[in-house]
């Protein structure tokens, strides 16, 4: 048995055994996919050390590489929106782009979906292709449209998919839109992170038929929901659980911070929350659903200490707590209430006993998005 069969092996029990993989079906797909014809590119490594994230390129010739290629770990495949691993030597301190997710994560999305043969399915976010074919192994190429953002990445992935004898209808337009032209779909997967779930998604998946995403925010907690499609063109689900993240969809990158509004301003009052109680993922996404648009980060004060910024860049509100005692204060500006808005939601959710993010339903509509629990 060749090197990579027998990584192959490894890999999908260490699947089953984690319960990421269920179905023999799946199981199958893992077996006889070649993760590493997806990644003949090579992928960049994390260095750590003081200072900024670095990259290194690690490339086929590698001794690395073909067992990282077999590793339940996502490989980064592009830097800064161009940059692949043949680009460089050396390090390079920018920030991931696109990525070949960990096997465990795309496998417990497929099987999440609930796919069954005949299904016609949309994935978005096709990436270097693997998750593609491992839908392909399962359905078969006439069933699989993958959508990608990214013009280059989606030619790497059809040389991919070609290498291994597929070729789905991979097509490189705004995932975010769907792909119209070849719905209605039975399944929508999505590999992909989102603020809010598409209006165009809704429709292209026909009633009865399912959508799994990962909903995400600006704050970076993330989760992984199942929705259902009705006849009155709404959909409902559940989160699934197990702190899933994505790369956000390109068009749902945060903004620049720009110049900061003046953080003195403002009347100062106690805060119900601090800002440290964001630091659980739960309640951290609790405070998402009030402000999914917000970017969090911190300053040190003039006088000393850390303040914790909170900001709306679009709609220009703010808050910016610090800690005086044992107490929070906090100073708001923008549009009215921001930071009170967030501790009202983490309040409820503490009040009523703090629920897993299991016990959260989401409800799309015309008019929206809205989560509770």
């Amino acid at each position: 048995m060749s090197d990579d069969k027998i990584l192959r092996e490894r890999l999908a029990d260490e699947l089953t055994g984690n319960g990421s993989l269920r179905s023999p079906q799946w199981r199958q797909a893992v077996l006889d996919v070649p993760r590493h014809e997806f990644l003949r590119g090579g992928y960049f490594r994390q260095v750590d050390g003081p200072g900024p994230t670095g990259w290194e390129p690690v490339m086929p010739d590698a001794p690395a590489w073909l067992p990282a290629c077999y590793s339940n770990e996502s490989l980064v495949t592009q830097i800064a929106g161009t940059i692949v691993p043949g680009d460089i030597q050396g390090r390079i301190f920018r920030q991931p782009t696109s990525s070949s997710t960990l096997p465990g994560l795309v496998v417990r999305i497929l099987e999440e979906a609930h796919i069954e043969d005949g299904n016609k399915l949309a994935l978005i976010g096709a990436g270097t292709g693997a998750s593609t074919a491992l839908a392909c192994h399962r359905l078969g190429d006439d069933l699989v449209t993958a959508v990608e953002y990214d013009q280059d990445v989606a030619q790497r992935a059809r040389t991919s998919l070609a290498a291994c004898g597929m070729s789905p209808d991979l097509v490189t337009a705004d995932g975010l839109l769907g792909y119209e032209p070849n719905a209605p779909y039975d399944r929508l997967v999505a590999t992909v992170g989102v603020l809010n779930i598409p209006r165009a998604w809704i429709e292209q998946v026909r009633p009865g038929g399912l959508i799994v995403a990962t909903v995400c925010g600006w704050m970076y907690s993330s989760e992984l929901v199942r929705l259902t499609v009705h006849d009155d063109g709404t959909a409902t689900g559940q989160f699934l659980g197990g702190q899933v993240s994505f790369m956000l969809a390109r068009p749902h990158l945060p903004p620049p911070l720009g110049m900061l509004p003046d953080l003195d301003d403002g009347e100062e009052c106690e805060a119900t929350v601090g800002p440290d109680a964001l630091d659980d993922w739960t309640a951290r996404f609790v405070a998402q659903t009030a402000a999914p648009r917000t970017q969090r980060f911190q300053m040190e004060r003039a006088e000393g200490g850390t303040q914790h910024v909170f900001l709306d860049v679009d709609s220009g509100a703010w808050a910016a707590l610090h800690r005086e005692g044992n107490r929070w204060l906090v100073r708001q500006g923008g549009t009215a209430g921001l930071w009170h808005r967030i501790e009202d939601h983490v309040t409820r959710w503490q009040r009523d006993g703090q629920p897993d993010l299991e016990r959260f339903t989401i409800t799309i509509t015309p008019e929206g998005q809205s989560i509770t629990w």
